[in-house]
């Protein structure tokens, strides 16, 4: 027993000496450090020895008369240490330079950042705050969040940065921590600010760990009293000293002592714990064995400040222990009372040597000892870099919680399903949250100023979105709902499924009274547009969710909480970086459009970039027309031309082939009878797709509509108004016979073929496929593809008959016609012989943004996959991307357009691959995809506004040339 008992002494009094043994601020090169040390100790007076003491608060952005003061607290009073505060980078470069040049010993540079510098300089990045960091279960981003921004501090001149938190936040009520901890368990505190700790040190920033010894249950702010901890030693040593006791065996450089009242650490109530000896020598240092900086929280803040005059609480913080006066109010007053104190023995020259040295060691370890000016190029991009957004977007999609997903209503899918709403409660109205959502299906933004016509209003709609937005300027603003957005809450979810989307403390989560009528609730945490718009694909499956509740709801949603669910394989919106594609490089797509504007070539346009299934490209240039009064916006739409042949009829006969109702070795007088006595008896479908059938490539049939000497529209076939006879609607006011249809497909059948066999682009193979479809599924063309693959899709604003769905100012016109429809073909298809079938057809007819179209060729880059569902079969999507006449010189494959075969030819850049296909149309469009780099492109335009003969786009190259600088982009960054 005895032996048990010396043992386990042993082993305690082991641990305590390691614990005393670490040293967080010895360099590696320890003996090089000792003797920078001691020769500038020597040099020092007493004067200069008590200015190490002080960290005074500088400003960036105020007077003169304030950048002198601090010159003079440099020089008159030795001052060694400057805390910046608020103001601007590039100042704060400027002012660190000016300052450490009159220091006889260089300034040690403190900032309290700590979700970046942001926290205070204006044109900073900006992290997550602690609470969403807390949600993160990969501690490895923790460590690069404090890896950059400690790059970032480095990069102006900051050597030591207050950060990590690590108060323990278990009081929800907590006015001050809250959202600044990572949460109330206090493995994950002590977890996450290890990590965020090894980051920031490891670039050579000393961190801060505070508020010790524990601010986290607290219901005052230290900032205008004295809060109260009045807890037991014992639960103090298990929550609030936990994570402490966890970082300073990691190396922490230093601590921050917190203005507390804690009985059961110090007798005296009203003595801050930063100024008890109790707590900072006693407890910090010798029981727990700290050998770092140790920092008194600002000495500005009332819960030190109401104790004693300014000089006496500097005074007391020394005796306290600490080595570090934070922010003092009087550095005369208190060098003269500290001087004062050495005199009468109340302070030994022993201990005031023993904080000098400690802050000399750190000075030496953040290489004060080699301290060069900052320079001053370059600040704002080098501390705003797209690494900083990668780095952010990556923490985000890790952070976001799902706390219920009730019938698996997450990830939003089966679109077609699906009549979605947004809801928008708080203070904000979400509008990034919205536009996002919007990319993935129609989605309509509801609201009234009254519940009950607010209900009425969605009762056409199968789920409702609610985004509770709040604040996001800092994170102690309010986070709670209002009694009205409570009752709304549960009066919506009461009659309607309801996904509750939260961008704001999860504590807000408290006061909701029920979730048994909510469906989906989802954590977001912060209402920054990055968090909006990454929830809002989560929503719909973009990526996996994974984060764990960093504090507990009620009893509903302990700590450590969060449902995983699996992503879909839908589009992802993202930077450049995010798809290891340099922003700068792709840039050069803006100079493309400046050319596309400044020559006419279009009014305006689309261009979409995706890799990899991220769109990293995504912009709207120009105007609807050349009189520019429309700016062209994402969502408006665009008639597609030929793009309508592998993006509507392609699918279609895929899937029929899939079904057997057709085969590719058919001929067309088996599948259609009308054929089977023409010439074009034998012509195999997969000759037509690949245009190797001898067709003619186009019949003008307008022009058989035309009276023969006026060459004015025949009123036999024309009437302004519909009638039952004249029912087929070609433009505004102008209805053709419906007998013509046919009329249209015998001059097809009729049709001379050309002689020599070979390669031949033709439209008319698409006539012929949009009969067989509607022959085969008895169904229209448009009607099939919607429900077989748009809707579901979520290809909303891919459509034909667009005005059918669409007001005209989201749809772009096309050309002035003066020869055929005679007005602004606006809303109706350009092509005359689609527009003469009413609008649909098989070669064209088809409308989009490039959103959509991306969609769709995403679908066929994933093997016939979108959304996790399969439209088609991956052997299907590799058949049709086939070449079978290559020896024929048809470039072709199934209706796919392929890489050229003749150099000469302009097909495509000439850089991609030969498993890449896509399709270009006469409108000005194109859209390519590349398996071989995981590549969509899409480019949407209208060329042939206000002429058809404007050439200028198609003679430049320019969309294939954009398509060598996203592959000249790729490569780069390869």
């Amino acid at each position: 027993m005895k032996r048990k008992v010396f043992t386990v002494l042993a082993f305690v009094f082991i641990q305590i000496i390691q614990a005393q043994q670490v040293d967080p601020l010895l360099a590696k090169d320890s003996i090089a450090q000792n003797v920078w040390v001691d020769s500038i100790m020597k040099s020092m007076s007493v004067d200069e020895k008590i200015g190490q003491l002080f960290m005074i608060q500088a400003y960036s952005n105020k007077d003169k008369k304030h950048e002198d003061f601090i010159s003079s607290m440099v020089t008159k009073y030795h001052v060694g240490n400057i805390i910046f505060m608020q103001g601007t980078p590039d100042k704060q470069v400027v002012l660190n330079n000016k300052y450490q040049k009159l220091a006889k010993v260089p300034l040690m540079v403190g900032f309290d950042g700590e979700w970046g510098l942001d926290m205070r300089l204006k044109n900073t990045y900006r992290f997550p705050w602690n609470m969403t960091l807390g949600a993160v279960k990969d501690t490895i981003l923790l460590q690069e969040v404090g890896k950059r921004i400690g790059e970032h501090c480095k990069r102006v001149g900051i050597h030591m940065n207050f950060a990590p938190v690590v108060d323990v936040n278990t009081n929800p009520n907590n006015p001050i921590i809250g959202n600044r901890s990572f949460g109330e368990s206090k493995e994950n505190v002590a977890e996450k600010a290890i990590a965020f700790t090894k980051g920031m040190q490891g670039v050579g920033v000393l961190a801060n760990a505070k508020h010790f010894p524990g601010h986290g249950d607290t219901e005052a702010d230290s900032h205008h009293t004295l809060p109260t901890v009045n807890f037991s030693e014992r639960r103090l040593d298990s929550i609030e000293l936990y994570p402490f006791k966890k970082i300073f065996e990691a190396g922490v450089g230093s601590v921050m002592t917190a203005h507390l009242s804690i009985p059961a650490l110090e007798t005296n109530p009203k003595l801050p714990s930063s100024l008890s000896k109790s707590v900072v020598t006693n407890l910090l240092q010798n029981r727990l064995g700290f050998k770092g900086l140790v920092i008194t929280d600002g000495l500005n803040m009332k819960g030190a400040a109401n104790y004693s005059t300014p000089a006496e609480i500097d005074l007391s913080a020394i005796l306290a222990g600490n080595d570090m006066l934070l922010i003092p109010q009087d550095v005369p007053g208190s060098i003269r009372l500290i001087k004062k104190a050495l005199l009468e023995g109340k302070l030994t020259e022993e201990r005031l040597n023993h904080s000098v040295k400690k802050i000399l060691k750190a000075k030496y370890l953040v290489g004060l000892n080699k301290y060069k000016p900052i320079v001053t190029e370059n600040v704002l991009k080098d501390i705003n870099s797209p690494y900083d957004e990668v780095l952010h977007r990556k923490l985000i999609k890790n952070s976001i919680t799902v706390l219920k997903n009730e019938g698996a209503i997450l990830p939003i899918n089966n679109l077609k399903d699906k009549k979605v709403a947004y809801v928008s409660l708080g203070s904000d109205n979400g509008s990034d949250f919205y536009e996002m959502l919007k990319n993935y299906t129609k989605v309509d933004k509801v609201s009234d100023k009254h519940l009950s016509v607010l209900k009425k209003k969605l009762e056409k709609y199968n789920l409702i979105v609610i985004g509770f937005h709040k604040s996001n300027k800092n994170p102690w603003k309010s986070y709670k709902f209002s009694n009205k957005d409570l009752v709304w809450l549960q009066e919506i979810a009461r009659s309607n499924k309801v996904v509750l989307d939260v961008f704001a403390s999860p504590y807000s989560l408290l006061q909701v009274p029920s979730f048994t009528n909510i469906e989906g609730v989802v954590m977001s945490y912060q209402n920054s547009k990055l968090a909006q718009e990454l929830s809002a694909q989560a929503l719909f499956g973009a990526f996996d969710l994974k984060g764990k509740l960093p504090v507990s709801i009620k009893n509903e949603f302990k700590v450590g909480y969060g449902l995983l669910v699996d992503g879909l394989d839908v589009l992802q919106y993202t930077i450049p970086e995010e798809a290891g594609v340099s922003s700068e490089k792709l840039s050069i797509i803006d100079k493309r459009i400046d050319t596309i504007l400044q020559e006419k070539m279009s009014p305006g346009g689309q261009i979409l970039v995706a890799k990899d299934g991220k769109v990293i490209y995504n912009k709207s240039f120009g105007y609807h027309t050349l009189e520019k009064k429309h700016p062209v916006k994402n969502s408006d739409i665009y008639d597609l031309a030929s793009l309508t042949k592998i993006l509507a009829s392609l699918p279609m006969i895929m899937k029929a082939e899939e079904e057997r109702k057709i085969s590719l070795f058919s001929s067309l007088g088996d599948v259609l009878p009308r054929y089977s006595k023409s010439n074009k008896d034998t012509l195999l479908l997969k000759e037509v797709l690949s245009h190797y059938g001898r067709l003619r490539s186009w019949i003008p049939f307008y022009l058989g509509t035309k009276d023969s000497i006026t060459g004015k529209n025949s009123t036999k076939f024309y009437r302004k108004k519909r009638t039952p006879r004249f029912s087929i609607k070609v433009a505004k006011n102008l209805y053709l016979a419906k007998e013509y249809k046919d009329s249209i497909y015998k001059q097809i059948v009729d049709s001379e073929q050309r002689k020599r066999v070979g390669y031949k682009y033709s439209d008319l193979g698409y006539y012929i496929f949009k009969e067989i479809i509607e022959r085969k599924y008895k169904r229209p063309l448009n009607k099939l593809v919607d429900e077989q693959f748009y809707q579901s899709i979520g290809a909303n604003r891919m459509t034909y008959l667009p005005l059918t769905k669409f007001t005209k100012d989201e749809i772009v016109p096309t050309e002035r016609d003066n020869y055929y429809r005679h007005q602004l073909v606006h809303g109706y298809v350009h092509d005359m012989g689609a527009a003469m079938l009413g609008g649909v057809g098989g070669h064209a007819g088809l409308f989009a943004n490039a959103n959509d179209v991306a969609k769709i060729m995403q679908m066929f880059l994933q093997d016939g996959s979108y959304g996790g569902k399969k439209y088609l079969e991956p052997e299907t999507v590799h058949k049709f991307n086939k070449r079978y006449y290559a020896n024929k010189k048809v470039r072709r494959g199934l209706g796919f357009d392929k890489p050229q075969l003749n150099p000469k030819v302009k097909a495509t850049c000439g850089c991609v691959s030969d498993v890449s296909f896509g399709h270009s149309g006469f409108t000005g469009t194109y859209t390519w995809a590349d398996p071989a780099t995981g590549v969509v492109y899409v480019f949407l335009s209208n060329r042939i506004y206000p002429t058809m003969r404007n050439y200028g786009l198609v003679k430049s190259n320019i969309r294939t040339k954009i398509q060598q600088d996203i592959q000249d982009a790729i490569l780069m960054a390869e």
